[in-house]
């Protein structure tokens, strides 16, 4: 009766052990490339990728600062990002993250620890910091390439505009001038070819003169 239950507990350990198994090759491939960049006073961003295998539908960030006094868990899923902006950070503290995959069969194993430290609020960024991957700063700099598009386009139109005035007045200037010396030109040759005025009745005055007749007796 002795090796009876020597071969249930090797039974139950070789269950347990295909229990392992078949849960780890179920659950999702942790996240690698965990990186963070944009640091500010009081905000960071997370980046991650996910290397190919199950469909991951969400992520579970792990935020700690190093001196113990916070912790903080995210989790969001029905989402593809791969990254996550960290809000209301302490200004220059040190932080731990760590960042798993969440898939229809689990969650993933956490990735490895990434530690940063956030900056003063008189630091300003770093010059080696790029804002690609920060949808919120591709947000704006669109906005203000579109602003300043729209700017250059309003002070060309209004500058064609201005252009068409200035030649119409010019046009208009040119046409009174002709019309003026025209009219001008019109008034002197009835001024110089007109004829003088004549005393009237002076021409029947001769006649009449003329035509007396002497009447002599015979």
């Amino acid at each position: 009766m002795a090796p009876f239950p020597a071969c249930l507990n090797s039974a139950v350990l070789v269950l347990f052990s295909c229990d392992l198994c078949l849960v780890r090759a179920t659950r999702p491939p942790a996240p690698v490339n965990v990186t963070v960049t944009h640091l500010k006073a009081n905000s960071a961003t997370v980046s991650w990728d996910v290397p190919e295998g199950d469909v991951i539908i969400g992520y579970a960030i792990s935020q700690q600062r190093q001196d113990g006094q916070m912790q903080r868990f995210i989790r969001e899923v029905n989402t593809t990002n791969r990254a996550c902006v960290l809000w209301d950070l302490a200004e220059d503290a040190d932080y731990i993250i760590q960042v798993q995959s969440i898939s229809l069969h689990g969650e993933s194993q956490a990735s490895k620890r990434v530690h940063f430290r956030t900056l003063k609020e008189t630091d300003r960024l770093p010059s080696n910091s790029s804002n690609q991957g920060d949808i919120t700063v591709e947000g704006l700099d669109k906005q203000r390439q579109l602003q300043t598009g729209e700017i250059v386009i309003i002070v060309t139109v209004l500058l064609m505009w201005a252009a068409v005035i200035a030649l119409f007045c010019r046009q208009y200037d040119i046409i009174k001038d002709n019309d003026s010396n025209n009219n001008k030109e019109k008034t002197k040759p009835s001024s110089e070819h007109s004829t003088p005025e004549r005393p009237t009745g002076g021409l029947l005055r001769s006649k009449k003169k003329s035509l007396s007749v002497n009447i002599i007796e015979v």
